[in-house]
C-alpha cells in the first residue's frame, strides 16, 4: 500500500530558551548544516553558539508565535490535512528537527498498512542543508526502523511549470494592490562551500553568473543556480521589468563566505538608490516561519525603512493556499496511480 510523507524543517516546542536550545542543538549539529568535523562542530555549536543563541532565538520566536503554536508547525499541519482530503492515499507529516519527527511520520503510515512511501521534502530547491538532509535522514530511519518500507523521493520542484504558475499567481495577487517600485527575491542563505560540495562534476561551480548560465548537470544540485533561475522564471511570468527585480540571500552565520548579495545589505542599497516601495518574496520556503515572519517581515522592514524606504510588503509563502494544496494532491495522486513524479 502506498502513502506519502511530507517533511518540513521543524520548530522548537515553545518560544523559550529551554525548548529552543535542544532544537538548535539538533539542527546545528547536523553535519549537512554545519559541515565541519564533528569535534569542531561540537566546539562551535555547544561551546559557543548554544551559550547565547537560545535566548536570542527564543525572543525572536516569541515575536511570531501563534496562539495555536509555532507558525511553521501549524501551517504544515493545515497543509497536510488539506492535501490528505484530496489524496487517494494516506498522508503523514514529519519534521527534520524537533518534535513530530520523520520516524513518527513513518510509524503513522506503517500503522495504516503503508509499505511504499513517497517522501516529499517541502523545499523547492536542492541544498545540502535542506533537501539533502531530509532525504538522508529519512533513509537512515527507514534502514534502522522500517527495513521493509520502500521509499521514493519527490525531486525538488522549484522548476516545475505548474508550481511556478501557482507561486506567480500568489505573488501577483499581492503586487497588484501594492504599487511597488522594486521586487526583491530573498532566498535562504548557505555557505559558498556547500555549492562546491554539491557539484557532482567537482569543477563546474565557480559561484558566479558565468557558470550559472551554462548548461551543466551540476545545476540539478546547485542551489544558487536554482534560486536565480526561479527569480528569472517568476519575473517572466509576472512581466516584471529587469531593473525592478533582484535576488539576495538571508540568514548567514559569521566566519565564512555565504552566498551574496546579502539581503540586509540589499535593503540599504535599494533604499539608498531611491527605491521607496519594496515588495519582498521568500521563495526558498513553502511555509512561513521564523526566517520569513521575523527576519524579513519585521527586522527587514525596519532595516529598509530606517535606510530611507517608505513602504515595505512581505509577500507570504504559499502556506496552505488552495491552488498549492490542489497541485500537491495532484502530484501525490499521479504517483499513487502510475508512479509518475512531477516534471522538473
Amino acid at each position: 500500500m502506498k502513502g506519502v510523507l511530507l517533511v518540513n524543517l521543524g520548530s522548537p516546542d515553545s518560544p523559550t530558551p529551554k525548548d529552543v536550545k535542544p532544537y538548535l542543538d539538533e539542527f546545528l549539529m547536523d553535519e549537512r548544516v554545519i559541515d565541519a568535523p564533528k569535534w569542531l562542530r561540537t566546539l562551535i555549536v555547544r561551546g559557543i553558539i548554544l551559550r547565547t543563541r537560545p535566548k536570542k532565538s527564543a525572543e525572536a520566536y516569541s515575536k511570531i508565535w501563534w496562539e495555536e503554536g509555532s507558525p511553521l508547525i501549524v501551517i504544515s499541519e493545515r497543509f497536510k490535512q488539506a492535501v490528505e482530503a484530496q489524496a487517494d492515499i494516506p498522508v503523514a507529516l514529519g519534521m527534520r528537527y524537533g518534535s513530530g519527527s520523520i520516524a513518527e511520520g513513518m510509524e503513522q503510515l506503517q500503522k495504516q498498512g503503508v509499505d511504499e512511501v513517497l517522501l516529499v521534502p517541502l523545499y523547492p530547491h536542492y541544498a545540502m542543508s535542506s533537501f539533502e538532509t531530509v532525504v538522508v535522514k529519512a533513509l537512515e530511519v527507514r534502514e534502522a526502523q522500517f527495513p521493509d518500507m520502500q521509499v521514493t523521493t519527490m525531486p525538488a520542484f522549484g522548476k516545475n511549470p505548474d508550481y511556478l504558475n501557482v507561486l506567480a499567481t500568489s505573488i501577483r495577487e499581492k503586487l497588484d494592490a501594492f504599487g511597488y517600485d522594486h521586487v526583491l527575491f530573498s532566498y535562504h542563505g548557505i555557505p559558498e562551500r556547500h555549492i562546491r560540495k554539491s557539484d557532482p562534476t567537482s569543477y563546474h561551480c565557480k559561484i558566479n553568473d558565468t557558470c550559472c548560465g551554462m548548461n551543466s548537470v551540476a545545476h540539478h544540485t546547485c542551489y544558487r543556480h536554482q534560486c536565480y533561475e526561479m527569480t528569472r522564471n517568476i519575473a517572466a511570468l509576472l512581466n516584471l521589468p529587469k531593473d525592478q527585480v533582484s535576488t539576495s540571500f538571508q540568514s548567514r552565520l559569521a566566519g565564512d563566505p555565504w552566498l551574496k548579495p546579502y539581503t540586509d545589505y540589499e535593503f540599504e542599497r535599494l533604499a539608498g538608490e531611491g527605491r521607496s516601495r519594496l515588495a519582498v518574496i521568500t521563495p526558498a520556503f513553502v511555509s512561513d516561519c521564523l526566517e520569513t515572519l521575523e527576519e524579513i517581515a519585521m527586522e527587514g522592514k525596519n532595516d529598509f525603512l530606517e535606510a530611507g524606504g517608505t513602504d515595505f510588503m512581505h509577500i507570504p509563502c504559499l502556506n496552505d493556499r488552495e491552488d498549492w494544496v490542489t497541485l500537491m494532491a495532484k502530484w501525490v495522486n499521479d504517483w499513487a496511480r502510475d508512479g509518475r513524479l512531477p516534471a522538473v
